[in-house]
């Protein structure tokens, strides 16, 4: 039974999604406890905001790195023990204020060395599930299987709210912290156990060597990519960190419809992921993989500027959550086309190739939750939020870009080896067919 799960492509795609969704809610379950955690030591929010910052430092500068020890080491191994050590350190946390080395830094360091622990175990686990799709899935195939992936960061997004209140309700704030250590040590043992690298992993492999990372860096279309990938993640993170307070405060929305509405947004945001993929991919089939990838995720960007320009300009609740649902809906629709071109650009590097697209769209999340309100407290939130409809506009002007300059590379199949296998790859029962040109 082991053996005919590490051989099933469909068993592959719901343990990424599951490992992705557990990791969220273990890496957001701090965010929550925030105020149980400011109010016991008497943190301020800067002070707050410091821990908060010190994951996505680690996060976004060892992604690329994560990605290529997936590449080298596999990702079973790879994302098995990092998500374990996620979990040890998250645990770790809970200790803070009753241990001899917590008093010793003192709290504020002792969180902030958890978190930048917390960001650099969780680095490679986008970058790695990258790799894992391009071992298991052909060309005309990933964008939909990745949007299946990566949808288990919004889902994980929605649960956990509601799991980390309502355990802090229970326990306390390191019973929560406890609880999503305890998922995530779970996660990463299923994993280990019935994850498979690709097809051909039940049986001994022999790797080929990947190409290093310096030629990532000179990979035009891959930076060209990744430019736009930035615009895409600070699009996205507003709705992250400040859709929230946007219902609430400047809308005026009461404290649960505001709840109940950012949970939808978050669930539409799940549902585009493999939409998206699934139209790019059927579209490949007449127009080639970079054009339909191109229709769709530059298209989505730029029918979400536009969405997002007329939910800001909307008086109705139900129209101004229905328009920045479409926003959100639209731009996430993107996700499977980018990941899938990543993974296709850089061949035999493909989870160092999604580790430095996804590092570069996270600085894009690190700026878009503070620069955001700085514009809002000057200009208006109004203002703020037409900046975003620019940035993720001038982002999807990149996909012509890259048609005029890949369409030859992606649409002949001159694209590099993805694995030491041939083209050929397991169907599996995802409803998903060989391509006519595979034996």
């Amino acid at each position: 039974m082991l053996n005919n799960l590490r051989r099933s492509p469909t068993a592959a795609v719901i343990l990424m999604a599951m490992f992705i969704m557990t990791n969220y809610v273990n890496r957001t379950a701090m965010p929550i406890a925030g105020p149980s955690i400011m109010k016991e030591f008497g943190f301020s929010q800067t002070q707050m905001g410091s821990i908060y910052s010190a994951f996505l430092f680690s996060y976004a500068i060892l992604m690329t790195p994560g990605g290529a020890l997936a590449d080298r080491f596999g990702p079973r191994r790879i994302l098995g023990f990092t998500g374990l050590l996620s979990a040890v350190v998250t645990a770790l946390a809970s200790l803070v204020g009753h241990s001899p080395l917590s008093a010793v830094l003192g709290a504020i360091v002792s969180f902030q060395a958890i978190r930048l622990m917390v960001g650099a175990f969780s680095a490679p686990i986008f970058p790695g599930c990258a790799r894992m799709t391009a071992n298991w899935f052909d060309s005309d195939r990933r964008a939909r299987v990745h949007g299946l992936v990566v949808a288990g960061a919004p889902l994980g997004a929605a649960i956990t709210p509601l799991l980390v209140t309502w355990l802090i309700g229970e326990g306390g704030w390191r019973f929560s912290l406890l609880v999503t250590a305890a998922l995530t040590a779970i996660a990463s043992l299923i994993w280990l156990i019935a994850a498979g690298d690709g097809p051909a992993s039940a049986a001994p492999a022999v790797r080929k060597p990947a190409h290093g990372l310096l030629p990532l860096f000179r990979n035009g279309n891959l930076l060209v990519l990744s430019s736009s990938y930035f615009a895409l993640n600070y699009f996205e993170y507003i709705f992250f960190y400040w859709i929230y307070f946007y219902f609430g405060q400047v809308r005026h929305m009461s404290q649960q419809d505001s709840a109940v509405y950012t949970t939808i947004l978050l669930l539409t945001m799940m549902a585009s992921m493999p939409v998206g993929g699934w139209i790019s991919d059927r579209l490949s089939r007449r127009i080639g993989l970079i054009r339909s990838r191109g229709v769709v995720a530059g298209g989505g960007m730029a029918a979400s500027a536009a969405l997002l320009y007329l939910g800001v300009n909307a008086h109705s609740d139900g129209a101004i959550v229905g328009l920045l649902a479409l926003a959100l809906a639209c731009a996430s629709a993107a996700e499977g086309p980018f990941w899938a071109t990543a993974m296709d650009t850089a061949g035999t590097d493909a989870g160092a190739a999604g580790g430095l697209m996804n590092g570069i769209g996270n600085v894009g999340g690190v700026i878009a939750p503070v620069l955001t309100p700085y514009l809002a407290e000057r200009l208006g939130w109004s203002a703020g939020l037409y900046f975003t409809s620019a940035v993720v506009l001038a982002g999807s002007a990149a996909w012509i870009h890259l048609g005029r300059r890949s369409r030859q590379a992606f649409d002949s199949a001159q694209l590099l080896p993805t694995t030491g296998r041939t083209n050929s790859s397991s169907s599996g029962d995802l409803g998903l067919k060989k391509s006519k040109s595979q034996p």
